[in-house]
């Protein structure tokens, strides 16, 4: 598992924690089973608070991308192609649907923002 957390970033740290996550497990670089460290243990390493990363860890079972089994930890969650491909869907629109308001409140058109797109992809 790989994170790199921006305290100079306007996203919150729990997000970042729960982005990179989830792209690394809906790319396949975190596997079925996976035993993510524990929460205190994730915090010191990453230099958090144990509420941040608690709070990530239940953003990422809530949105079903890992379970917790008592006792044991939190475990990547077997997923389908079918299921990684909508989880990866979903996230992406949510994303897209802030970043358009965003491109709107500039009044920019569809055109404008997808040659934009076109520039920094």
């Amino acid at each position: 598992m790989n994170i790199a957390i921006s305290n100079t970033s306007g996203t919150p740290i729990y997000q970042q924690l729960f982005e990179q996550i989830s792209a690394q497990i809906l790319k396949g670089e975190l596997e079925t089973g996976y035993s993510l460290p524990p929460i205190r243990q994730a915090a010191t390493e990453l230099r958090v608070s144990i509420i941040t990363v608690k709070k990530a860890w239940e953003e990422l079972e809530r949105a079903g991308l890992i379970y917790t089994v008592t006792g044991k930890g939190c475990f990547i969650a077997e997923l389908t192609p079918d299921e990684i491909l909508q989880k990866r869907n979903d996230m992406i629109l949510k994303q897209m649907v802030l970043d358009t308001a965003y491109y709107k409140s500039f009044g920019l058109t569809v055109e404008e923002v997808f040659e934009l797109l076109k520039k920094v992809y």
